[in-house]
């Protein structure tokens, strides 16, 4: 027990170096500000409503906001802690699983060695990695499904309507995919067991979100349609790959595992192709016209949890046909595997120190620009930045709100997309007020910050270089300056 406890620290702490941790990133943006507001609830005066609205569906801010006060830690030592023990407790469930499907030790650790090395992996089109390089609600909810299906698989029923019932408090979307697949995975093990043809339903996963069908504003439907991976049919052809590749595969696992007479991966296995399949139709129907407004259930989703389950499987059996236990060979494959795996992390993040440890200084001259508002700036300080910030050579998607914890109005990027999930909310026209009303962000002048003022009550901005904002710029760097506006 203390050995594996050991090799799973060990292959955590792989995992990290591997892939990076990039604290405030991407969707970061929209849960790190809800932390900060719990912990100082002064802030975020204006705009608060393009992360709470995600934030109050979740437990997940709360959770991480009373570890901060019951541990007196840092926020960036806590997310660092909990980023790092949602990669640990991962890795114990896929152990947890491949001790009941492979009987040798090198089928096991091959399982979980291969999801270790390939976490940032992408769940074919849809912008989901099997696990992000930040901590986050599906951090969590990845490995809590995965001890979900672990009880199933043990037929402790009760245990895994507990991880279900956890798992649906921290991520409501997440969880529908969990219990369909747990569904299934009974309904196989219970066919297999009477060796009967397996009958599956072909129903796709319910949606997770309850939106309103009557009216969603125009607003809704461009930013809808201006994030391709919730309309499969638009999907690239390597995508399309991405999704029929798998189930043949696990077809093939299948067999291999009828022939070697175990019907735990059997089960898990065959229980995946309907879930694929399902998962799928459901993509497609709501890619019709009239429910559309659906898509925010996004059915395909549920291939981040079908990618975990594949390659749980596909370790495992290569570990016991190929790798056994031949140490230049595990080295030689599993070292290509991550250098490939890094190599790409460093072109994602090309302005930041791979690992963003806890404390050290950064390297991205936005990022300290975003750090010195936090330091230097009011708390009730509203920023304007320009819109496509997110999204500019060197920014690296980092989020303002998330590392400088004050206000700003709402960007074309993380704000526009999360606008998309409620469709009852004026969100999306709000947000699309707001992108408006900075567009021609590099000819703006002080008339336009006097504007943004009277009409947001902007107070500082944000501007890169080089700028002709005739600004009283306190902070400058290489790429930003700060700038009050008067």
């Amino acid at each position: 027990m203390l050995r594996d406890a050991a090799l799973l620290f060990l292959l955590a702490c792989t995992a990290v170096l591997v892939h990076g941790y990039h604290p405030f990133a991407e969707d970061a943006e929209i849960y790190v500000p809800q932390i900060r507001k719990l912990l100082h609830p002064g802030l975020y005066p204006f705009g608060s409503q393009f992360f709470e609205s995600h934030a109050h569906l979740t437990l997940f801010p709360d959770l991480v906001a009373a570890l901060v006060r019951l541990t007196h830690l840092p926020l960036s030592v806590v997310l660092f802690l909990c980023h790092f023990a949602s990669i640990f407790l991962l890795l114990l469930a896929c152990k947890r699983i491949a001790a009941r499907c492979f009987p040798t030790g090198a089928g096991r650790w091959a399982a979980v060695a291969l999801v270790a090395a390939l976490l940032t992996l992408p769940a074919t089109g849809t912008a989901l990695y099997l696990m992000d390089q930040y901590f986050n609600p599906r951090s969590i909810s990845s490995f809590s499904i995965l001890f979900a299906i672990d009880a199933a698989l043990e037929r402790k029923y009760l245990r895994t309507v507990l991880w279900l019932v956890f798992t649906a408090l921290i991520h409501p979307l997440m969880i529908v995919f969990g219990a369909f697949y747990i569904l299934l995975l009974v309904a196989t093990q219970r066919t297999i067991s009477r060796r009967t043809a397996p009958a599956f339903s072909s129903a796709a996963p319910v949606i997770a979100a309850a939106p309103s069908l009557l009216h969603p504003s125009r607003a809704f439907f461009l930013t809808l349609h201006d994030h391709p991976y919730y309309f499969v049919l638009g999907w690239h052809w390597y995508e399309w790959l991405g999704i029929f590749a798998p189930l043949p595969l696990l077809w093939w696992f299948s067999r291999i595992a009828q022939r070697k007479q175990r019907s735990l991966l059997r089960a898990l296995a065959l229980s995946s192709i309907p879930f694929g399949l399902a998962c799928w139709l459901g993509a497609l129907v709501v890619s019709i016209p009239r429910l559309q407004v659906l898509a925010i259930g996004q059915p395909m989703r549920g291939f981040q949890l079908l990618y975990l389950l594949m390659l749980l499987i596909a370790g495992g059996l290569a570990g016991e046909t190929l790798l056994k236990k031949r140490i230049l060979l595990w080295i030689a494959i599993f070292a290509a595997i991550c250098t490939g795996m890094a190599v790409v992390q460093f072109q994602l993040f090309p302005s930041d120190r791979h690992v963003e440890w806890p404390g050290a200084a950064s390297t991205n001259p936005w990022v300290q620009a975003f750090e010195w508002a936090r330091a230097n700036t009011p708390e009730n300080a509203v920023f304007a930045l320009n819109p496509e910030y997110m999204a500019l050579p060197g920014e690296d998607h980092q989020g303002f709100r998330a590392i400088a914890a004050r206000s700003s109005l709402a960007d074309a990027v993380k704000d526009w997309s999360a606008s998309a999930m409620f469709p009852a909310l004026p969100l999306a026209s709000e947000c699309l007020e707001q992108v408006r009303a900075a567009r021609g962000w590099g000819n703006f002048g002080p008339a336009d910050f006097e504007r943004l003022k009277r009409t947001y009550g902007v107070t500082w901005v944000v501007v890169e270089r080089p700028a002709a904002s005739r600004l009283a710029c306190p902070y400058q760097n290489s790429k930003v300056l700060v700038c009050r506006v008067n």
